[in-house]
């Protein structure tokens, strides 16, 4: 079992910044995958950036230059950077893990969300 609690969302201004951050309730280590997700209204959840099991990063091309996945792996805590912020990042952001079993199967965990709005 992992528990993720997200911080740090908030409404701001177009072009401003903000830092997300999950806390992870066992250590990272442990853990397969994480990143974040983000849900507009009306829209699906989508991919936004991660670490892979190799901890390499990735980005959903929208938010590449703009936005920064960091680990603090002694706090278990996986931050978002988001700068240069567009009305289009408003969404519900999702942090995820994903963790593999003993079996070989994969096992997804989910926050209860942030909301971040960004005005014009």
């Amino acid at each position: 079992q992992v528990q993720l609690v997200e911080s740090g969302g908030g409404l701001v201004q177009a072009g401003g910044s903000l830092r997300l951050s999950c806390d992870a309730s066992r250590s990272m280590l442990s853990i397969n995958t994480m990143g974040w997700y983000r849900q507009a209204p009306g829209k699906g959840r989508e991919f936004v950036a991660d670490f892979s099991s190799g901890g390499q990063t990735n980005y959903e091309d929208s938010v590449k230059g703009r936005f920064t996945i960091s680990r603090d792996n002694a706090k278990n805590t996986v931050y978002l950077q988001m700068g240069t912020l567009k009305p289009e990042d408003t969404a519900v952001y999702y942090c995820n893990a994903v963790v593999l079993l003993w079996d070989g199967t994969k096992r997804n965990y989910w926050g209860q969300g942030t909301q971040v709005t960004v005005s014009s």
